[in-house]
């Protein structure tokens, strides 16, 4: 499959039609646009698909919902403000077990704040976001062609769990360009999943809603819902390890900020610093076992994050006091450099005797 020059977005968009999404519904915020451009030019043109620019984001998640009830794979993106305004409908699609893939293209916040990239928006991606107990799938990639990768994956995880599933980017990973091979062609025809609303004819009619008045079958749902969750994070966690056999300090590092340590590792090695770097794919589930793993190696941990440290607690309830946690991070969409990262790296190394 030859490779294709592509900026991030476009790859999305490229790769989601490739694994049969039918549906995207979405509304303009940067760093994002060339997403919806990409689908606007594109999935309209093939037979049986949809592309519609709601007049809001909680237009578009509502949207996703009745396309999602109706059996389909449907996808929507945003950023940052935006999908904290599609919340709600993320929780409704998630008691509903409708399956449907979410893009974050993360920008600096609070607020407004400012269309650079930016990782701040951890918490609501890993913490649910919405109210109730649900969890969304978490997918954290670090390239162009892993943008491509994990949004045909994001959909096959779904449809097999009928849970809401987030692809976690930032500014830089839309807006940069990298070659990309496509591994999957775009379905003539496409399936649509039997638990769905299609006409009742023959069969009883099924319904879709969140709301119920007793407490015990409520209950009875949440129960359900966490031991799908349980079994998600026994079967679909995924992290990387690199240069972690004879490290002394292992860096954790999601999304582009890993291929920044990775830069920064590779020059401290060239040093004799022995460090290391683990990479969590899958931001939920948390990759707890990777990290207690790493443990017996080292306790020396330096979390470096485009944020103000948000995914340290994760790393330190993975530990279990079992190891010491630094951070190192820049908020607000301001990019650190791997020389920035390598000298910090450097400093610690001193600091805590690992020379």
């Amino acid at each position: 499959m030859p490779e294709v020059l592509m900026n991030g977005n476009s790859a999305i968009a490229e790769a989601a039609i490739r694994a049969g999404c039918q549906c995207y519904f979405g509304y303009p915020i940067t760093p994002q646009n060339e997403l919806s451009e990409y689908m606007a030019l594109n999935l309209s043109r093939r037979k049986g698909c949809s592309f519609v620019q709601a007049e809001s984001e909680l237009a578009a998640i509502n949207m996703v919902y009745g396309a999602s009830a109706a059996g389909v794979r449907v996808m929507t993106s945003s950023s940052s403000p935006g999908i904290s305004l599609k919340q709600e409908g993320i929780s409704y699609l998630a008691a509903n077990e409708l399956p449907c893939v979410i893009v974050n293209m993360s920008r600096g916040g609070p607020g407004l704040g400012s269309i650079s990239a930016a990782q701040s928006d951890y918490f609501q991606a890993t913490r649910g976001g919405g109210h109730g107990d649900y969890r969304t799938i978490v997918l954290a990639p670090s390239s162009v062609p892993e943008l491509a990768e994990f949004t045909h994956r994001a959909f096959d995880l779904a449809d097999k769990y009928l849970v809401p599933v987030m692809i976690l980017g930032d500014g830089m990973l839309g807006q940069m360009m990298e070659p990309v091979a496509f591994h999957h062609e775009a379905p003539e025809v496409f399936s649509v999943r039997s638990r769905s609303l299609r006409g009742a004819k023959g069969r009883p009619s099924r319904i879709f809603k969140t709301f119920t008045s007793k407490p015990a079958e409520l209950e009875e749902l949440n129960w359900s819902l966490f031991r799908r969750y349980q079994l998600i994070q026994k079967e679909e966690t995924t992290s990387e390890a690199f240069l972690t056999d004879d490290a002394r300090l292992i860096i954790v590092a999601f999304g582009i900020a890993a291929r920044i340590a990775r830069g920064a590792i590779k020059t401290v090695r060239a040093e004799g610093l022995k460090v290391g770097m683990l990479r969590p794919i899958t931001l939920w589930p948390f990759p707890t076992e990777a990290v207690k793993e790493a443990a017996k190696k080292t306790k020396q941990f330096l979390v470096f994050e485009m944020n103000m440290g948000q995914m340290v607690d994760d790393v330190k309830l993975a530990l279990e006091g079992k190891g010491k946690v630094s951070f190192y991070g820049r908020p607000g969409g301001v990019i650190p450099t791997p020389s920035e990262v390598a000298r910090v790296i450097s400093r610690i190394y001193v600091q805590e005797g690992l020379t």
